[in-house]
């Protein structure tokens, strides 16, 4: 049996809790929050134990650490947990910037204490067939691989301004997908978006509407899609061309598009809501995979090394749409 700790109980951390309350083989949690009544309001809905911080955590004999809190605090949170010898799970990004990644990543490499980092879409059953598909050559030679992200609304500003922007924070998911999907690496980026929707988006020096180009140096082309504004449902799909099939994940009776074709009713069901209904199950697989990790078993899902190459997009992207220019990742990297 095994016992968690879960470091952040904001809109994520408070969902994995719940989550890991029903995965088999966890047979305790231990939970913080820097707010302690939010973290004591948690524990008693689950039945868990709360303490008031996370050396506290670290030191109560978990086996294994799910890192949700605030993007800037993943870094210090995850090095203070491998620096512990304990096996961690640490949600997307594993740092602010592609620089401070690079930099975590080889610290992490060094303790040789295995980090896993939340990209649930690889766990989601769709998905893994697209990537299936692909591996076994029935698709043939990829030549477009389409991403698309559409919330339903923006998150809450405050959470905007330190987000680090679209592509860092949203995107961030197409990019992972794109590199895991393909097998390829990004060489040259352009991005490019627009503004409609709430003006703090500009005073932020973001976006809510963006389009990517991805070249791939297996010559496969990727375009991802992301928008803060689709009132219909939370949208996740990909499209996967090759010159042999084309083989979709997200088309489901859950898509949240109204199609006039006259001659079809598809899609017939509820319009997911959010990521987190739209991804429950991937979700539940991903922290599943994890406690294996925590026994000794190899990663399944995205590796640091992972993280940090899409990282290295995320920034390239940023700078292209700044410099409203293709960009090659190299270039960004070597700086």
């Amino acid at each position: 049996m095994t016992t968690l700790g879960v470091i952040g109980l904001g809109r994520i951390g408070a969902f994995h809790t719940e989550t890991l309350c029903a995965i088999d083989g966890i047979d305790g949690l231990v939970i913080t929050d820097e707010r302690t009544d939010v973290a004591a309001a948690v524990a008693a809905q689950h039945g868990v134990k709360a303490v008031d911080s996370v050396a506290e955590l670290l030191a109560s004999g978990v086996d294994g650490v799910v890192v949700a809190a605030a993007t800037p605090a993943h870094a210090e949170l995850t090095l203070a947990a491998v620096e512990r010898g304990i096996p961690t799970f640490c949600e997307k990004p594993i740092a602010s910037t592609a620089i401070e990644s690079a930099r975590v990543a080889e610290l992490i490499a060094r303790s040789g204490v295995p980090v896993q980092v939340g990209y649930q879409r690889r766990f989601d059953a769709a998905f893994a067939a697209v990537k299936r598909a692909v591996d076994d050559g029935s698709v043939g030679t990829l030549h477009t691989v389409r991403s698309t992200t559409m919330d339903p609304a923006p998150p809450p500003m405050d959470y905007i301004r330190g987000s680090g922007g679209i592509f860092r924070d949203c995107a961030v998911h197409d990019f992972d997908v794109l590199r895991w999907v393909t097998g390829q690496e990004a060489v040259e980026v352009y991005a490019t978006g627009t503004r409609q929707g709430d003006p703090l988006f500009a005073d932020y020096g973001d976006v809510d509407t963006a389009a990517v180009v991805v070249t791939f140096d297996g010559g496969a082309m990727g375009l991802v899609s992301a928008a803060r504004y689709n009132a219909r449902g939370y949208d996740c799909r990909l499209e996967v061309h090759g010159f042999d099939d084309t083989v979709v994940a997200g088309w489901d009776s859950g898509a949240p598009v109204r199609n006039l074709d006259p001659h079809s009713d598809f899609p017939t069901g509820k319009p997911h809501h959010f990521f987190m209904d739209r991804f429950t199950e991937a979700f539940r697989t991903e922290l599943a995979a994890f406690v294996d990790v925590t026994r000794g078993g190899p990663i399944r899902g995205a590796t640091v090394a992972d993280a940090v190459e899409v990282a290295w997009l995320a920034e390239a992207a940023t700078e292209s749409l700044h410099k409203n220019a293709p960009v090659r990742v190299e270039e960004v990297r070597n700086r």
